[in-house]
């Protein structure tokens, strides 16, 4: 197998869109499916096979990160997997019985919305703050509390379980079909619904992702590894030879970044990107 250096650049892509996705808890997916589909012209099933190890090797990194640091709620992740894995195992042996055009439409729509909702809800609370609401609720009637490594103590409440639970199933349906929207639906609930704390609710959005991915991608890689000609074999390890390493460094990079960021910033930028993302996706549909 011949290796080239025509993707170098790829590199420190990766190592970019990693930093990003770790840091805020949107899946890398969405931004490198259309990177692999869109500029480098690669089939969707190719795309899809170097999008998925691209992915489990980013994810697998920082939740190697946030585990050291002890941000994870792992009793709210183990409800959250009972429904997105069985539905994200549904989702990748269903997803030839759907257009990708029509899923992707409905996730950019849904992304757009739920990007607007999060910053509504940000300046909700901070109106909220003013009167001293939120913090005197979370300091008596928490229901959650968790130590990270640095002594710090988050407490917080999981609301609307059913809804919570709903919506880890139908993220687990979307991550399964199109590789996207376990981690964005989990953002939504957990930081704009419920308010939980930013470092925690990424790092066990992560949790949740990676068991998933890891769990779901087993039919696509199968599927990938017998029916891929030599030609298509090479395109992808031409790809992820680049790819994996930058993701890796990009999982370690982007935890240090979302401890240093202030919440606010996170959930401003978080809104901002799933927007934009969701505006990307329509356009590339519509194109």
């Amino acid at each position: 197998m011949e290796l080239t250096l025509t993707n170098l650049y790829l590199f420190p892509v990766s190592i970019l869109i990693a930093t990003i996705a770790m840091a805020s808890g949107i899946g890398g997916a969405v931004f490198f499916s259309p990177l692999f589909i869109l500029a480098l012209k690669l089939e969707p099933s190719i795309a899809i096979g170097a999008a998925l190890a691209t992915e489990l090797f980013g994810f697998s990194s920082g939740l190697y990160a946030y585990a050291r640091r002890r941000l994870i709620d792992y009793k709210l992740g183990g409800v959250l997997l009972m429904f997105s894995v069985p539905m994200a195992v549904v989702g990748s042996l269903s997803a030839d019985l759907f257009p990708a055009v029509v899923l992707k439409s409905i996730f950019a729509v849904g992304i757009i919305f739920i990007g607007t909702q999060l910053y509504l809800s940000y300046r909700q609370e901070k109106r909220e703050e003013i009167d001293g609401d939120i913090r005197e609720q979370a300091e008596t009637s928490h229901e959650s509390q968790l130590t990270a490594a640095d002594g710090t103590t988050y407490h917080y409440t999981i609301c609307e379980k059913p809804q919570g639970m709903f919506f880890a199933a139908i993220g687990g349906a979307f991550l399964g079909m199109i590789s996207v929207g376990l981690a964005e639906l989990q953002e939504y609930q957990l930081v704009a619904r419920c308010r939980v704390p930013s470092p925690v609710a990424v790092a066990t959005s992560i949790f949740v992702v990676v068991i998933s991915v890891l769990l779901a991608s087993l039919g696509h890689f199968y599927s990938f590894a017998t029916s891929a000609d030599a030609e298509s074999m090479q395109r992808v390890a031409n790809v992820v030879i680049y790819t994996i390493p930058g993701v890796l460094v990009g999982g370690q990079i982007g935890p240090l970044i979302q401890a240093k960021l202030n919440p606010d910033v996170v959930k401003v930028t978080i809104s901002m990107l799933f927007v934009m993302v969701g505006i990307f996706m329509l356009a590339t549909v519509v194109n």
